[in-house]
Parts: structure tokens; C-alpha cells; sequence
């Protein structure tokens, strides 16, 4: 497929008192057309930076980037009918209506008026089409931003958290315009923190931390190269979880204790831990292999720390060991 959007190499720097800070360090990324592309990083890793460098926001140190095949900054006026986008929150004017809001922008653009009554249908607010914006949801307010970047019919539209402040209903209706418009021939880049939403919706992702790309990609193909080695354990009722798991770690074992079962993430070798545990008539009730996920993927990547108190590990060893892990 053709390359709808190019970067390569691009760089930005900058300097204050404090010192000098790379933003974007070498940075690359490819978006070929007809895809849900998926931009993905901690915060501060580069994505809005990146995003508005290639609007014309901000101005690069160095690299090159193109839309369509047209080198930007330089030929952005003859490229930005193509493209529609939301980078960070968008303003309205709180006293206008959606419809007046849309409508002025259709104006301003000498865009159709009858693009603004379907892209209001589009995002799901036509019922509420004639209610001031500042009776609006923060949900609503994205999905007004949403049809505002699509009132010129782009032919890539760039979304930097679109589910902002929706509900979970309202990420899933989300979702399926998302499809719904790369099925119509639209490309998409998100850029999101809801890393569940992205692998559902993408065809391809680009993580970047630190201003540099750590992965690029489809999903599958990602998720493949960080396959897990960890599996889930779970014991009979009654039998102490606590104490089983210390038993493996005494062997070597990485463990980590959840709520009712543990995962080991370094078993190379499954088989050692129903040994290591029927020789003390420990039997487990599952034994299962943890399919890495994109968010796993992210954390292990960007070095993000996962949420404090999703999980604990096992520090404490309370029985001998038996043999060492790995034999």
C-alpha cells in the first residue's frame, strides 16, 4: 500500500535553563493508507510533539517528513485539504451550539453545510445538535473535536486521545467509526492510552519512547516478537497459595501473586514446576501459558511501571530449595 504519511529521522530539541532536551531523537514512522494506525508511548515519550511537527506547529531540528508524498513543512498548504486532525484538547466557544460551531467552521473552510448535519450523525451527536457547548460532557466535547476534523472529508485523520472522557459505551461506538472510516478508505492515526481500544482497532502500531521507535508493526506481529515465557498457575481449593508459590521461587521461579493463582514468567520449562511441586504432593488445576498483550508489550518496552497494587511479588521464601530452576 502506499505511504500515506513518512518520517524519518526527525529530531527536535530544546533548550531551556535547565539544559538541553531531545523531545524527538532520530525518530521514524510509516502510515500506509486505508490503515487504523496506532501511536502509542508514555507521556513525554514524543507522540504530541511529534504530532504537531508534522502540522506545522512546531518546527523540527532535523529529518524529513511527507504527507502523500509531499515533503512538509514546505508543501503543507497543498496537503492540509487532506488531512483532518485533533492534537491535545480543542476549544469552542461555549455559548454556540455544535451546529453553529460546525457550521462556522464549514463556512470559514467553504466546505458543503450539509457535511455539517452528517458528521454530527456520524459521532453521535445530532439529537444534541442544537444544545449550547457548554452543557456538553468532556465526551461530547471529543466528539465534537471528532467532527470537526472530519467536516473536509480527509483523506487521513490524525486523533490524539479521542476517547478522552467517554464512557465505555461511547469508546466502543468509537471504535466501530474508526473502522468504519478506514473501511471507507479514510486513514487513521490514533494516538491513545487505552491500549485494549488499540489492539481491537489497529492494523498497525508504532511505539515510541524517549523521542526514538521502539516497535513498528502490525499487532500480531508485535505481540509475536515479545511472546511470553510466563504461565498461570493455579492450585486445588485449600491448598496454601502463598507458601506454593515461595516454594518455586526457593527454585528459581519468578513469581508474582494475584488474587487467586500466580504466574511464573520465566518458565522456559512448565514442566519444572508440576515436578518441583508434586514431589511435595502439591497438584496444580491449571497450568497455562500467558499470551502476551499489547499493554504488556508497551510496559516492557517503554519501561513504564505497571499501577501500584495491581499485583505483588513473592519476596518471602519459606521452604528450602530442591534442586535449582532450570534442571
Amino acid at each position: 500500500m502506499d505511504a500515506v504519511l513518512e518520517i524519518d529521522g526527525l529530531r527536535k530539541t530544546y533548550r531551556s535553563r535547565k539544559g538541553t532536551r531531545r523531545a524527538l531523537d532520530g525518530f521514524d514512522m510509516t502510515v500506509a493508507a486505508g490503515q487504523v494506525h496506532g501511536f502509542l508511548g508514555p507521556n513525554g515519550s514524543g507522540k504530541t510533539t511529534t504530532l504537531r511537527t508534522l502540522l506545522g506547529l512546531i518546527r523540527p531540528n532535523g529529518g524529513r517528513m511527507a504527507l502523500f508524498g509531499q515533503e512538509v513543512p514546505r508543501h503543507l498548504p497543498s496537503v492540509a485539504g487532506q488531512v483532518g486532525a485533533i492534537v491535545e484538547s480543542p476549544q469552542f466557544f461555549a455559548n454556540f451550539t455544535a451546529q453553529d460551531t460546525l457550521s462556522l467552521l464549514a463556512d470559514a473552510g467553504g466546505l458543503r453545510r450539509e457535511r455539517v448535519i452528517a458528521v454530527l450523525e456520524l459521532v453521535g451527536l445530532r439529537d444534541r445538535a442544537k444544545e449550547r457547548v457548554r452543557t456538553y460532557s468532556l465526551g461530547m466535547k471529543q466528539r465534537l473535536a471528532v467532527a470537526s476534523a472530519l467536516l473536509k472529508e480527509p483523506k487521513l485523520l490524525i486523533l490524539d486521545e479521542p476517547a478522552n472522557g467517554l464512557d465505555p459505551g461511547g469508546i466502543r461506538e468509537m471504535r466501530t467509526l474508526m473502522r468504519n472510516l478506514a473501511e471507507s478508505g479514510m486513514t487513521v492515526l490514533l494516538s491513545s492510552h487505552i491500549l485494549g481500544e488499540i489492539q481491537l482497532i489497529c492494523d498497525q502500531v508504532t511505539i515510541i519512547s524517549a523521542g526514538r521507535r521502539v516497535a513498528t508493526g502490525s499487532v500480531a506481529d508485535v505481540l509475536a516478537q515479545h511472546a511470553s515465557s510466563a504461565v498461570k498457575v493455579r492450585l486445588e481449593p485449600g491448598i496454601d497459595l502463598l507458601g506454593t508459590a515461595a516454594i518455586l521461587k526457593a527454585n528459581g521461579a519468578d513469581v508474582t501473586l494475584e488474587a487467586d493463582h500466580f504466574v511464573v514468567s520465566n518458565a522456559g520449562n512448565p514442566a519444572q514446576i508440576t515436578r518441583i511441586l508434586a514431589e511435595r504432593e502439591i497438584y496444580v488445576s491449571e497450568l497455562s501459558p500467558v499470551a502476551a498483550d499489547l499493554e504488556s508489550v508497551f510496559l516492557e518496552l517503554t519501561g513504564t511501571a505497571p499501577v501500584e497494587g495491581q499485583n505483588r511479588q513473592v519476596d518471602q521464601v519459606t521452604a528450602p530449595a530442591s534442586g535449582g530452576w532450570g534442571q
